[in-house]
């Protein structure tokens, strides 16, 4: 079993920010329960995936979330290393990097700087939903549409 790390931060920064928009909270309501107070964009990072989380801040905000981390990592494990990706659409980095279409442009610098700082990574990755909506937005497009575009390169 090998452990993508980027994909293991954006599966756990979802899982919190699923946890904080479950109770309603916004990033300030979950950062007013922390016993030490972090910046907003310090949390958005974490729920992005784009930066680690050391285990004592991952249980200091699973203490405020009132979640056990040992449910949210057992649900993160569950969704990474799932055999059968539900609800993931598998995207190969290669052939976006090499898809002209304009609308995709931020599509394709991500991927293509994917490719670059790790060439002997898979060049196949799995998005679920989260990350795809993320790219649909950046992207300047609803999801389904980017979702069809992702096929029509595959």
């Amino acid at each position: 079993m090998e452990l993508d790390v980027a994909t293991y931060q954006r599966v756990l920064g979802d899982e919190l920010r699923l946890l904080r928009k479950r109770r309603g909270w916004t990033r300030k309501d979950l950062n007013d329960r922390l016993r030490r107070d972090i910046s907003l964009q310090t949390l958005a990072t974490y729920e992005l995936g784009t930066r680690q989380i050391s285990v004592i801040r991952l249980v200091e905000i699973c203490h405020a979330l009132d979640e056990l981390p040992h449910d949210l990592l057992a649900r993160v494990h569950q969704r990474v290393f799932t055999e059968a990706p539900i609800g993931r659409i598998r995207v190969d980095l290669r052939k976006v990097a090499r898809d002209a279409a304009p609308e995709l442009s931020p599509l394709r610098r991500w991927a293509s700087g994917r490719l670059a700082e790790r060439p002997a990574a898979a060049t196949v990755v799995l998005l679920d939903i989260a990350a795809l909506e993320y790219m649909a937005k950046l992207c300047g497009m609803d999801t389904v549409e980017l979702i069809a575009q992702l096929r029509r390169i595959a």
